[in-house]
C-alpha cells in the first residue's frame, strides 16, 4: 500500500489530508473516508487502509482544520472541545472539503474520480449524504454509519436533498442511539422512499452508537464486520 500525507489548500486554509491506495499503477476508484467527531487518529487511517486494500484510492482529512491542526479526544479527553469543534462544522463546509478532495484526485493519474464513493460515521454521516447531493456529477455511492442529524428541521437537512442524489445510499443505524433516535431515522427513511434516490436503511440489532469503531466502548465486532461487508458491496457495485 502507498500512503501519502500533505496539506491541501482550500478556501479556508490548509487541510491535513491523507491518500491511501494499492501500490499498482491504477487508476483506482476514489472513496472519501470522513472522520468522526473524536478527531483524526491512527484508527481512521487504519480503516481507510482497510478500504484501500480492496482496490480503492481512499482519501481522508482532518475536518477540524479550520480551528485546530490536530485533535484526538481519546488522547486529551476534552469532550467539551470536541462538541465545540463539531458544532463549528457545517454541511456547506463539508461539501467544500469534499470538492477539494475530488479535485485533487481528478489530477492524480492513480485515481479515477469519475465515480466516487463516500462514507461518514457519526458526525460525518449526514456529511456523506450531503456530499452526494452537492457532487452528484461524480459521487455514485454514499454511506452513513450510525450517522446523526439525518433529518432535522433545517433547510440543509439531508432528508430534504435526496432528490438531488445520483448515488446509491446505505444508512446503518444502531438500535440504541440517542444521537439518532428512531423517529429521526423513520423520517429520513420515509423521505428516502418518497424521493428519486435509491438506497437502504438497516438497523443493527443490539448495538449502540459507535459500534463500528474498535476504540469505542460501544464497539460490536459482529456488527462492525457486517458494516464492512455492506460497504464493500456498495462500493463494488457502484464504483467498478
Amino acid at each position: 500500500m502507498i500512503e501519502t500525507s500533505f496539506d491541501m489548500t482550500t478556501a479556508d486554509g490548509q487541510m491535513p489530508t491523507w491518500t491511501i491506495r494499492p501500490d499498482g499503477d491504477g487508476p483506482y476508484p476514489v472513496v472519501l473516508f470522513l472522520m468522526d467527531a473524536p478527531g483524526m487518529r491512527q484508527e481512521i487511517l487504519d480503516m481507510s487502509c482497510r478500504l484501500a486494500t480492496a482496490g480503492y484510492y481512499v482519501m481522508t482529512a482532518q475536518s477540524y482544520y479550520r480551528d485546530v491542526r490536530e485533535f484526538n479526544v481519546f488522547d486529551n479527553g476534552d469532550r467539551d472541545r470536541m462538541f465545540e469543534l463539531m458544532g463549528n462544522l457545517t454541511n456547506e463546509m463539508a461539501n467544500a472539503d469534499a470538492g477539494a478532495m475530488i479535485n485533487h484526485a481528478s489530477n492524480d493519474p492513480a485515481a479515477d474520480a469519475s465515480k466516487v464513493g463516500v462514507v461518514g460515521y457519526c458526525m460525518s454521516g449526514p456529511f456523506a449524504i450531503m456530499n452526494a447531493a452537492a457532487h452528484n456529477d461524480c459521487i455514485r455511492a454514499a454511506a452513513s454509519i450510525h450517522g446523526v442529524r439525518l433529518a432535522v428541521d433545517e433547510p440543509d437537512s439531508p432528508h430534504r436533498h435526496l432528490d438531488a442524489i445520483n448515488a446509491e445510499i446505505y444508512v446503518a443505524c444502531a438500535e440504541t442511539d440517542s444521537y439518532a433516535p428512531p423517529e429521526m431515522i423513520a423520517e429520513f427513511e420515509s423521505a428516502l422512499e418518497n424521493s428519486t434516490a435509491t438506497g437502504t436503511v438497516e438497523w443493527y440489532s443490539g448495538t449502540e452508537h459507535g459500534f463500528a469503531y474498535q476504540e469505542r466502548p460501544q464497539y460490536d465486532r459482529a456488527a462492525s464486520e457486517q458494516h464492512w461487508e455492506r460497504l464493500h458491496h456498495l462500493f463494488a457495485t457502484n464504483l467498478r
